[in-house]
């Protein structure tokens, strides 16, 4: 009986065993199906000049990398990067915006060198915005004829008699210059560098409640910290950037605002065939604009590392991203 006994615990010991083995080797074989990349060759994912545009390219990167892809960061100038997707020497761009890159996009895509990734889920206002206790100072406000009473109210010693505008980095775009001649406005675009340099302005002004009028976006935290408006130009349409006889000013283009809308992602063409998985997710990325915020809040107002947030957001969000990669 004792015999009995012993070899049926071992034969119930063995079945468990074997279970466990079979079990582990489906769990392997799932993970390395889902991880297997089509190339070991790196996808580089670029970096622009702005907190938002890191967080979304670390989270699209972290995603790749845990489906077994190698993933590498390099800067590029927000404009000047289509010449490198399209040459195959950079692969995905995670931002780019209506407002400033439209035109950009849409003549890159022309060449069949780059592909539409999709948009990103959120929704792009980019444009001169000015603090509420401005509106005491130039009475109008926010419609953009109120500037052309008061430009002098925005001059510093540098521009006066003139308004200044603070822009970002000038490889930003925007078309703000051509836009100041358009309209008419006695105004003289400064720019600021960097979004760390334009915004420390907005918080000294803010403080002090000095005359400022400058480059903002949404999503970002600023328009949340922030009271404050954006001016309200002539609503863009396309004809306004290729028509010179459409709008106020018969005689130019760019009298209207920057576009509103979408944020895409655009990849090089190729990359659809070296990893065709990878630009799936890619493709299959989403994000609100209250996430962003929230995230870019987190780095810029609070001091923590991009890479910190978009870990935690991974760790915090799997049910999210998973979807990207089914």
């Amino acid at each position: 009986m004792k015999r009995m006994r012993r070899a049926s615990m071992l034969n119930a010991i063995k079945s468990a065993v074997i279970m466990v083995m079979i079990g582990a080797c489906m769990m392997l074989s799932g993970s390395a199906l889902a991880g297997d990349p089509e190339s070991k060759d790196p996808i580089i994912i670029t970096l622009n000049d702005w907190t938002g545009q890191h967080i979304s390219s670390y989270i699209m990167g972290g995603v790749l990398q845990r489906m077994g892809y190698n993933v590498e960061y390099v800067q590029a100038d927000y404009l000047a990067q289509f010449a490198g997707l399209e040459a195959g020497d950079l692969h995905v761009a995670m931002e780019l915006w209506a407002t400033t890159a439209k035109q950009a996009v849409e003549a890159s895509l022309k060449t069949g060198n780059t592909v539409d990734l999709g948009d990103t889920g959120m929704v792009g206002i980019e444009d001169w915005w000015f603090p509420l206790y401005m509106k005491e100072k130039c009475p109008g406000l926010p419609d953009w004829r109120a500037l052309l009473e008061c430009a002098e109210v925005f001059a510093t010693p540098d521009t006066a008699p003139k308004g200044r505008y603070l822009s970002g980095a000038a490889t930003w775009g925007g078309f703000d210059k051509e836009r100041i001649e358009a309209l008419g406005l006695n105004f003289e675009v400064i720019q600021a560098g960097s979004e760390g340099a334009l915004f420390a302005e907005l918080k000294a002004a803010y403080d002090r409640k000095a005359p400022i009028v400058l480059w903002v976006w949404s999503p970002h935290w600023v328009p949340y910290k922030y009271k404050g408006e954006f001016v309200e130009f002539p609503r863009y349409t396309d004809e306004c950037y290729n028509n010179p006889s459409w709008g106020i000013n018969p005689d130019k283009a760019y009298d209207c605002g920057k576009p509103r809308g979408w944020i895409k992602k655009i990849g090089w063409a190729g990359g659809d065939k070296k990893w065709p998985k990878a630009f799936q997710a890619a493709r299959n990325f989403r994000l609100d604009n209250e996430s962003m915020g929230r995230m870019v809040a987190e780095a810029d107002i609070e001091g923590r590392k991009v890479t910190e947030v978009v870990d935690e957001w991974l760790s915090e969000n799997e049910n999210v991203w998973r979807k990207w990669i089914e």
